[in-house]
């Protein structure tokens, strides 16, 4: 196929702004209509509706939707003793990176007599969604699992499309029972979402939700937004950006390129190079790639919205890149550590020949779950922080009191907000009227 090079310089203001533009996505008044009646339907009739639901969407009658012992059981006769180890490799490394990042509660004076403190304390229940489409992903299993764990999140539950056979992935079901979840749920698409946030007779209402999916799902998780259901961040497909200078291994930048356009047809891939040889020789290097791949159709798809693109230099590729604001953002440039502090805008970063974004997706411990469609310019990755939430605390003593008291009457009083400044003038006068009888 054919793959278009772009020079950044010869392009206007406006030709720059297309070529930056992600793939149209369905149209968003159809999508949305179908969506909200899916979750009024789930919200009024409950796991009657799931039931139906589940038969329509995926052709498959369940008499329960939850997962018994016995189908965890049989997962681990399906799944090889190498994936079980691969498994737990993953597991251990993201479960090791996501540990360092438990919050240190603040305990600060901020004057005589004035305590301030920020605790950290988990979110009492999350709902975890692990899509299935045209691959099961265990992995997305232990991205959304580990950390909820790690925060201590009381009641977790996830939820997983059923395969024709009625059943869920046996590898999910491995990663999220090793990972310490017990309540899974064989129901997918918005209709999942819908159930975690409302409830049903047999699947809980949580306060929170998390995890990747298609459209349906994107759309179901912020229209239960809306609704007092919180979730993780806005999601979409799948995208790489990879900045390559002339150095690089064309070999390995079509293989990153190839390894994000398979992951379905609506994924984005773009690559910005100093070299322009380098861009061509990329091009040969996916010609040789492609056709060895079981997902070559998808990838085909992926790669009609591809890009590439030759800056003129380092600089102006890292300003690229930061208005395009990627999901993932492979430096396949030389000391690609010392680029990375003009990297602003970026879900996850990769640096150096030695670092494919497959292993940021598996198991080199980061978490896979990243903003997308642009989002890393206001939103980071998952990690056990958002499965947590902060709450202050105040203590003052009758001395911090008085010595804070006129600066909270003045701005009250600024305000307007006389009650605001009363209860602290009464309190000043209980301590004058103590003072005054000793």
């Amino acid at each position: 196929m054919n793959l278009d090079i772009h020079n950044w310089c010869d392009l206007g203001a406006a030709g720059r702004k297309r070529l930056l533009c992600r793939p149209a996505l369905r149209s968003a008044d159809d999508l949305n209509a179908g969506v909200a009646e899916i979750v009024a339907q789930v919200r009024r009739e409950g796991d009657a509706a799931v039931r139906m639901l589940t038969h329509k969407f995926d052709g498959v009658e369940l008499q329960c939707c939850g997962v018994n012992d016995a189908e965890f059981v049989a997962a681990e006769q399906a799944v090889s003793a190498s994936a079980l180890r691969a498994i737990d490799v993953a597991i251990r490394n993201v479960n090791t990176f996501h540990e360092a990042q438990r919050p240190r509660d603040v305990d600060v004076a901020t004057a005589p007599g004035v305590r301030c403190q920020r605790i950290s304390q988990p979110i009492d229940s999350v709902g975890l969604y692990v899509p299935a489409g045209s691959a099961a992903l265990p992995s997305a299993a232990i991205m959304l699992a580990v950390p909820a764990g790690i925060a201590g999140c009381r009641v977790r539950v996830l939820c997983t499309p059923p395969r024709p056979d009625g059943c869920a992935d046996p590898a999910v079901l491995i990663a999220a029972r090793r990972c310490g979840i017990d309540q899974v749920f064989k129901i997918g698409g918005a209709q999942a979402i819908a159930a975690m946030a409302y409830g049903t007779a047999t699947i809980p209402r949580v306060d929170k939700i998390f995890g990747p999916g298609n459209a349906w799902v994107t759309a179901a998780k912020q229209q239960v937004s809306s609704d007092g259901c919180a979730i993780d961040m806005p999601a979409g497909p799948s995208e790489v950006l990879v900045i390559a200078d002339a150095d690089a291994s064309p070999e390995f930048v079509a293989a990153d390129l190839l390894s994000q356009a398979e992951h379905g047809e609506d994924s984005q891939v773009l690559l910005v190079t100093t070299c322009r040889i380098l861009a061509q020789r990329v091009c040969g290097a996916i010609a040789r790639q492609l056709p060895s791949l079981e997902r070559r159709a998808i990838a085909e798809q992926a790669l009609r919205a591809s890009r590439f693109i030759v800056a003129d230099d380092l600089q102006q590729a890292i300003a690229l890149s930061n208005e395009y604001a990627p999901e993932h953002l492979l430096l396949h440039i030389r000391q690609p550590r010392r680029a990375l502090k003009a990297v602003r805008n970026a879900g996850s970063v990769f640096l150096g020949p030695w670092s494919p974004e497959s292993a940021g997706d598996y198991c080199s411990g980061t978490n896979h779950v990243l903003p997308t469609n642009g989002a890393a310019r206001s939103h980071s990755g998952l990690g056990v922080d958002q499965f947590m939430r902060q709450m202050t605390v105040q203590e003052l003593t009758r001395d911090g009191l008085r010595q804070l008291a006129p600066a909270v009457v003045e701005l009250a009083m600024l305000e307007g907000l006389h009650a605001h400044a009363q209860a602290v003038r009464i309190r000043l006068d209980v301590l004058e009227a103590a003072e005054a009888t000793r």
